[in-house]
């Protein structure tokens, strides 16, 4: 057996799915029951129950995966350690952030560090923030990049950046004439929103507060999408002002702020209290506290 296989198992036996596994572990289903296959072979042992439509694990199965992440947290850790005696961070760093903050918060901080540490390998993935918290915490990423605030107090957090949130529309929208605009305006105006998340709910509470009833014409998962479905004169949204700053300098979209409310959020850098930091780690978080940081200090309060 090899660390592959280990790690193809916990993947099946964390969602009980071989395709779920599959499509973790960027394999084929087939590939990945011909991994647990040879693992049962070789162990001599049923691990896993695939009767009835269902995956469970086997009395046999739950013995092994006890020792399988001792095995795999032992092998992060001597990895770790090496890395450690090493006066320059090597090994890998797994990050992971929504689409917007890949695009147009972290390239910067990941060529500053790349250039500073290029034997240091880094992966990105993105995601959203319950998905990307849940990864922390099952330890199968070092870093997430999300909203604040988080809440879970098995997790630390540091903020490296805050961003006003403006309202996009299309270059000759009636409101496009304007530097700012009212909630009262945008609410006469078919808006576009995300499906979930932090700034869906912030919007909502917002015209609660408010008392306005906005025109949710259409919800969608991405921030790259809602610009061009705003470019498109489809309706107006709510955004992160990084997000568009090269689409506004371009004149492809018009950005507005907000006359009478100000929304802003933070982002901030999490992993788990308990991890222990490899120097490759701990020097990401330097240098991304060194790049980002600096434009909160000029941030409006």
């Amino acid at each position: 057996m090899d660390f592959d296989q280990l790690e193809t198992f916990v993947e099946v036996a964390r969602h009980l799915s071989f395709s779920r596994a599959a499509e973790k572990r960027f394999r084929t289903q087939p590939a990945i029951s011909a991994q647990i296959r040879a693992l049962e072979e070789e162990i001599g042992a049923r691990i896993l129950d695939r009767s009835g439509g269902k995956v469970s694990l086997t009395a046999p199965g739950k013995a092994f995966l006890r020792y399988v992440e001792e095995a795999l947290e032992a092998r992060r850790n001597i990895l770790a350690e090496m890395a450690e005696m090493e006066r320059v961070p090597r090994g890998e760093l797994v990050v992971a952030a929504n689409e917007g903050t890949c695009l147009h918060i972290l390239p910067e901080v990941f060529a500053e560090f790349k250039k500073l540490y290029p034997d240091v390998s880094v992966n990105v993935k993105r995601s959203e923030s319950p998905k990307i918290l849940e990864a922390i915490i099952d330890n199968t990423i070092d870093f997430g990049v999300v909203s604040m605030p988080v809440n879970d107090k098995r997790l630390t957090t540091v903020v490296i950046h805050r961003d006003e949130m403006v309202v996009i529309a299309p270059p000759r929208h009636p409101l496009s004439k304007q530097k700012t605009v009212t909630l009262e305006q945008v609410a006469k105006y078919p808006l576009l929103v995300p499906k979930i998340g932090r700034t869906r709910d912030m919007i909502e509470t917002l015209f609660d507060e408010r008392r306005l009833k906005p025109d949710f014409s259409m919800e969608l998962d991405s921030s790259e999408l809602t610009k061009r479905f705003v470019g498109a004169n489809v309706g107006i949204a709510f955004i992160a002002n990084s997000h568009v700053e090269n689409d506004v300098r371009a004149g492809l979209l018009s950005s507005l702020r907000l006359a009478d409310v100000r929304l802003a959020r933070d982002l901030a850098l999490v992993f788990r209290k308990d991890k222990a930091l490899s120097r490759a780690a701990l020097a990401f978080i330097e240098i991304a506290v060194k790049q980002k940081t600096p434009q909160m200090a000029g941030a409006p309060k």
